[in-house]
């Protein structure tokens, strides 16, 4: 979607979240980035972290579209990579289920982001929760490093996908999942509403059809695909009924085509030699 290469959808990116970092919490709340419209509009996609063990408030910049630890069956002493980590809020999470035995490696690629990662992390005195500056698509992580990998609602921001994905196979132990939680669409979305819709949620540019996002799991070498949990992002009504008739806006509706949230887990395969042990 859009007109950006690659190059140009990271600077604008980077420069988003940079924003985001630098704004206080109260003063911006704006999920999957601050680019135009009310700022309580852009929290659409998050799910409530109230009550779990590990919420540090001060590190939930809203920019979730789902809770990736909930799935990702994260076990004491587990290493744990998050990718675009943020302020450190999945992090936090994660550093409570692996305990002092394990540990969480954060990596986003907005300094500012990281700044204020690795200040949350000293303020609340853990010293296993780590943050490191880099991109999804080239990890500054050690091939085979990871029981799980975690990320929420950045891999569709991502503009190689592929690569983004082979990075988490490669990190991974063998035997390893990851559990994301990202933004796809279903079905055909017109074109203006897609671009108006960016414009409302952040989050949403660069999201794959879901059957092709699953497809590129599947090729990069994963097994046992699952999505776990799926919902949908509600576009307002005056957007479609800017764009659409209202007898379009009722079929549009009625159709189950829209933007989505989802879940997926999936496994590294505990052997990447032909032995038969990929696939769904």
């Amino acid at each position: 979607m859009g007109c950006c290469d690659s190059k140009d959808i990271k600077t604008v990116v980077r420069e988003k979240y940079g924003q985001i970092a630098s704004a206080s919490q109260s003063d911006c709340g704006c999920g999957c980035g601050c680019g135009g419209g009310e700022p309580e509009a852009f929290s659409v996609f998050k799910d409530d972290y109230t009550g779990i063990e590990g919420y540090v408030p001060e590190a939930d910049l809203n920019l979730g579209c789902g809770i990736p630890t909930e799935y990702a069956g994260i076990k004491t002493g587990d290493t744990v990579i998050d990718l675009g980590s943020g302020a450190g809020n999945d992090c936090f999470v994660a550093r409570q289920l692996v305990g002092e035995s394990g540990e969480v490696i954060g990596v986003d690629m907005t300094p500012q982001m990281i700044d204020k990662a690795r200040a949350n992390a000293e303020k609340l005195g853990f010293t296993n929760v780590k943050f490191r500056l880099g991109e999804i698509e080239n990890l500054p992580v050690t091939a085979n490093k990871a029981d799980v990998v975690i990320s929420n609602c950045v891999i569709n921001l991502v503009p190689d996908k592929y690569m983004a994905f082979h990075e988490i196979l490669r990190v991974l132990k063998a035997g390893g999942r990851f559990c994301v939680s990202d933004v796809v669409t279903e079905g055909h979305i017109p074109e203006p509403l897609l671009e108006q819709a960016e414009l409302y949620a952040g989050c949403v540019a660069g999201a794959l059809p879901v059957d092709q996002y699953l497809d590129i799991i599947r090729k990069t070498g994963f097994k046992n695909i699952e999505v776990k949990k799926k919902k949908p992002i509600e576009i307002p009504e005056a957007l479609l009924h800017e764009f659409l008739t209202e007898t379009e806006v009722q079929t549009y509706r009625k159709s189950g085509v829209g933007l989505y949230s989802v879940t997926v887990t999936a496994d590294k395969p505990s052997c990447l030699c032909g032995c038969g042990d990929v696939g769904m």
